[in-house]
């Protein structure tokens, strides 16, 4: 080997050393020179501190509660803005057959939500849509199913955890009619552009029970009983609850605004 050739590798040689020895103590050469750990290292602001629940499914000290099972102060009518009229029993609402969706007061956009529910108990004659119906809307018009799915076959995409007529969950973990299930909804709010197109689509996670049934899944647009979804654009919008003719109770709802 020459010794232009002897000298060039021996070189190489000392920098990769260089190299290991660098990554070993806790530095890296970067573009000749040395980083120390310390510089990628952030302090300030601090992150800010959350009191959880004390156990599984208790509000946070974040939370805004929607319903503590007392009232429906934070409820209205969503056809006349009337105060809601579902009944209020032993902690939990329930449907009132003819009282119409309720929805929110409050207005939100991104967030994570947290909601019980409860199919009742119903005749085996009752099949597939007609058995526990409701639906959780985000914003006033994105769907999340509630349906009695316990041993009562439907379309896929209309059983508890879809997004109803758009995406089916992944699996079906529901508790026997009768019995409470709980859904923890993150939802992104869909974002539009200045000429009212989309610039980014809504998105939902929703954990069924404890189980992810829809993993960060984009909505389409608006859940619609016949047709496609539209994407007409809107600002912040209420959580609503359907009254779809079941005695659907609820119970246990807060949110966290993100």
């Amino acid at each position: 080997m020459q010794t232009a050739q002897k000298l060039t590798l021996s070189l190489c040689l000392s920098l990769a050393a260089l190299g290991f020895a660098s990554a070993q103590d806790g530095r890296a050469v970067k573009k000749n020179y040395l980083v120390k750990p310390d510089e990628t290292e952030f302090w300030d602001p601090e992150v800010p501190t959350v009191t959880p629940g004390k156990e599984y499914g208790a509000a946070p000290s974040d939370a805004i509660i929607l319903f503590d099972g007392k009232n429906l102060d934070n409820w209205v009518t969503v056809k006349d803005g009337s105060p809601a009229k579902w009944e209020v029993k032993d902690g939990a609402m329930t449907v009132v057959k003819g009282a119409g969706n309720i929805s929110t007061k409050q207005d939100f956009g991104d967030y994570q939500l947290h909601i019980e529910w409860r199919s009742p108990n119903e005749p085996e004659t009752l099949k597939s849509q007609g058995k526990g119906n409701s639906g959780i809307f985000m914003q006033g018009m994105y769907e999340v199913q509630v349906l009695n799915s316990y041993q009562n076959r439907t379309y896929r995409n209309g059983q508890a955890g879809s997004i109803y007529k758009q995406s089916a969950p992944m699996i079906n973990p529901i508790r026997p009619m009768g019995e409470w299930n709980t859904y923890d909804i993150i939802y992104t709010a869909p974002r539009f552009n200045q000429n009212g197109g989309v610039e980014t689509p809504p998105y939902v996670t929703v954990i069924f029970n404890g189980i992810i049934v829809q993993n960060h899944t984009k909505i389409q647009g608006s859940t619609e009983y016949i047709g496609a979804p539209k994407n007409l654009p809107h600002g912040k919008g209420p959580i609503s609850l359907q009254d779809h003719g079941n005695l659907v109770s609820f119970r246990n709802i807060w949110i966290r605004e993100l």
